[in-house]
């Protein structure tokens, strides 16, 4: 794995007393100053009255081939970017990555992923890939990767592809799957790479009812990205997952930074019926006063532009996945968090509690499977 292209504005991954590692839901104690078997709902769902246009439920975020797309232009912020694919049997699809960078995350489903473009990057980024191998010329017309995915989003761990900006990228998959594409408006032009599955930390966090899984694979201490954080957080059934509430709305070195964040859900089904949760964010005072209360199902997604968010509730019998996009304007890539000050002490309750022995619901594979 290439976590070891350094980053120009310091890529960051700990310190400060917000807490970091990269995922959208709390870690570190903070110091406040003040289509798989998940099933999707389908897009005929009614919205709920306490839905707002944070929320975004299945099928509403639609456009052209994507089944949920959302831009810095569609949010009305300036970095962070989900799009979410299906892909039939045999079926491919060709984007542009223009001025941002992205991974490609199957959620189920393998494919290959295809890379050109202006070259890879250009040579002293290169050279500082983690892999020697990737180190290459400027020259280079493509990059293949294949990635072998995974069942579902509650099966294992995934490998991965980061492509670069200023690329064209063609996206093909002979067993057909959904797959996220995750982005970040940036400056660099960092190296094509491939994320092994292997190299993915599974994180348990939390103890007791607040215990979740969380595999960052591209949180800012694991893989480099320009200004991309992104995570994957497995909530068991009744659980409370980013809890205590926390927010990342302003910049406040060394405790708290300013990050965009997209929640992307999948909830698992079982006994024949199709699992819900809940995920809510309340105003901190700052920037456009996001205010969610909403039930969330298979394929919606809540936008975070600012505000305390917590918890992600799951209901009993049906554990609850969230991928979190994350990005902002800091001069460095890090996860820095601040708890809100009503709720924060529930962490020193957590010594005193075992992790949910459901935990992990599974680990990532011990090699690289290709």
């Amino acid at each position: 794995m290439s976590a070891e292209i350094t980053d120009s504005r310091t890529a960051g991954g700990s310190g400060g007393s917000g807490g970091s590692g990269g995922s959208g839901e709390p870690r570190e104690p903070g110091v406040p100053s003040g289509l798989p078997a998940s099933g999707v709902a389908p897009a005929s769902r009614a919205v709920p009255p306490a839905a707002s246009g944070f929320h975004i439920p299945a099928g509403r975020g639609a456009d052209g081939p994507y089944v949920l797309d959302i831009s810095p232009e569609k949010a009305g912020w300036g970095y962070s970017s989900l799009r979410i694919l299906d892909l039939p049997p045999g079926g491919h699809h060709s984007f542009a990555t223009g001025d941002s960078e992205w991974i490609v995350l199957p959620l189920s489903g393998g494919c290959t992923v295809v890379t050109d473009g202006p070259g890879g990057g250009n040579r002293e980024d290169a050279a500082r890939s983690a892999d020697g191998d990737a180190a290459r010329s400027a020259s280079a017309d493509a990059e293949s990767f294949e990635l072998a995915g995974r069942e579902s989003v509650f099966s294992g761990v995934t490998d991965f592809a980061y492509v670069p900006r200023d690329a064209r990228v063609r996206i093909t998959s002979g067993a057909g799957g959904r797959f996220a594409l995750t982005g970040a408006r940036c400056e660099r032009r960092l190296p094509a790479r491939y994320g092994a599955a292997s190299d993915v930390p599974v994180e348990l966090r939390g103890t007791g009812s607040c215990s979740r899984q969380v595999n960052n694979f591209g949180a800012a201490d694991v893989f480099a990205c320009d200004r991309l954080i992104a995570v994957e957080v497995l909530t068991p059934g009744g659980n409370w997952s980013s809890y205590p509430p926390h927010k990342h709305d302003e910049c406040r070195p060394g405790e708290e930074a300013e990050l965009e964040e997209i929640y992307y859900f999948e909830i698992a089904a079982a006994h024949g019926t199709q699992g819900l949760g809940y995920q809510r964010v309340t105003p901190s005072g700052r920037g456009r006063g996001t205010d969610v209360l909403a039930e969330v199902r298979g394929g919606d997604a809540v936008l975070i532009p600012d505000g305390w968010h917590g918890p992600s509730i799951a209901a009993p019998g049906h554990d609850m996945y969230y991928l979190n996009v994350m990005a902002g304007p800091g001069e460095t890539r890090e996860w820095l968090i601040c708890d809100h000050p009503d709720h924060g002490w529930i962490r020193g309750t957590w010594p005193d509690q075992p992790v949910d022995p459901r935990l992990p619901l599974y680990q990532a594979p011990a090699g690289d499977p290709r």
